[in-house]
């Protein structure tokens, strides 16, 4: 099981070298500093002079990836590769492009994230299971049917609706709850459920219709008719057998929304006001900070990579097979 981890582990290395060379590619390559020094001064009446100044301040002045003046180790060191991409891998986030000390900021705004993110990962799936077990209990009734179709309507519609509607009716109709803003502690409980309500109901069509379908799969195993033939009840049969041995593939989709346990929801936390990562993003690319953008890439492939580790790890406690292998 430990060289099965290890083995995980080193090929995290070489992955996200290459996701940080491809994202200083498409950042540098793409858009020069002098292209980024004229986005923040403006086209217009910007003189050369005051640009060679913003990029020596922010140490866009050196060559991208080898200096041919510099002598020694200099040669690569003083790069802007070097000085801007590779600090990345010790979480040297820098500073952005208006001054900002980026890992202050994403220490302060991680918390509102993860408010959000976590009630929503753990509600969803605690719903999406729920119902997915429901239709499949019920399965070629006319639970079932209707409840695909319900299913197929929420994922017809775009998350932007709930949102607004939910703001609508439940913050200005109803008033329960504030329609958007922030506040810390106990008090701030109040201008999270209604972000956290609509994050649950707009996934809800998706999740269940592929929990669904994992169970539906599960049903025609040889282990199910085994458990009929014992005389188990169809309710056991679902949560104890089917459920355990779905885990795995519902183990894989869950890892792709661990990164949003940190990074947030881009539209959730700007359309509510939240100050978490997602909008801290937004407001970067907003803003042309291509500072924050590269940092917040980083990060974000980090977190995907450490989800994949830890499903891998996961596989081994719920699947013998892996374990043993």
């Amino acid at each position: 099981m430990m060289a099965y981890i290890l083995r995980r582990v080193l090929y995290a290395g070489p992955i996200l070298l290459g996701v940080n060379v491809l994202t200083f590619a498409l950042f540098f390559l793409v858009n020069s500093p002098d292209d980024m020094a004229y986005m923040h001064l403006g086209e217009r009446h910007v003189t050369a002079t005051a640009v060679e100044s913003w990029k020596a301040e922010r140490g866009y002045h050196l060559p991208l990836f080898w200096n041919g003046e510099a002598a020694g180790a200099g040669t690569f060191k003083e790069t802007i590769f070097f000085q801007k991409s590779l600090g990345l891998f010790a979480f040297d986030f820098g500073r952005s492009d208006s001054g900002r000390d980026i890992g202050y900021d994403i220490g302060q705004r991680m918390g509102p994230s993860l408010a959000i993110a976590v009630p929503v990962l753990l509600v969803g799936l605690a719903v999406n299971i729920t119902f997915a077990l429901v239709l499949v209990f019920f399965r070629a009734t006319y639970v079932d049917v209707w409840g695909v179709v319900l299913c197929v309507a929420l994922m017809s519609v775009s998350s932007l609706f709930y949102i607004i509607g939910g703001q609508f009716l439940i913050g200005k109709l109803l008033r329960l709850v504030p329609i958007s803003g922030y506040d810390g502690g106990l008090d701030g409980l109040k201008f999270l459920v209604l972000p956290v309500v609509v994050g649950v109901v707009s996934g809800i069509g998706a999740g269940t219709r592929w929990y669904r379908t994992l169970f539906l799969e599960e049903l025609g195993r040889d282990y199910v008719r085994t458990a009929r033939a014992k005389g188990l009840p169809e309710s056991v049969v679902l949560g104890r057998h089917v459920l355990h041995n779905a885990l795995i593939p519902i183990l894989t989709g869950v890892v792709v929304l661990l990164p949003l346990l940190f990074m947030g929801s881009l539209i959730i936390e700007s359309f509510f006001g939240i100050p978490g990562l997602g909008s801290y993003t937004i407001d970067a690319i907003l803003a042309q900070d291509f500072a924050i953008v590269r940092a917040m890439v980083f990060l974000g492939s980090v977190l995907y990579i450490v989800g994949l580790l830890l499903t891998d790890i996961s596989y081994t406690l719920v699947d013998p097979r892996v374990r043993l292998g």
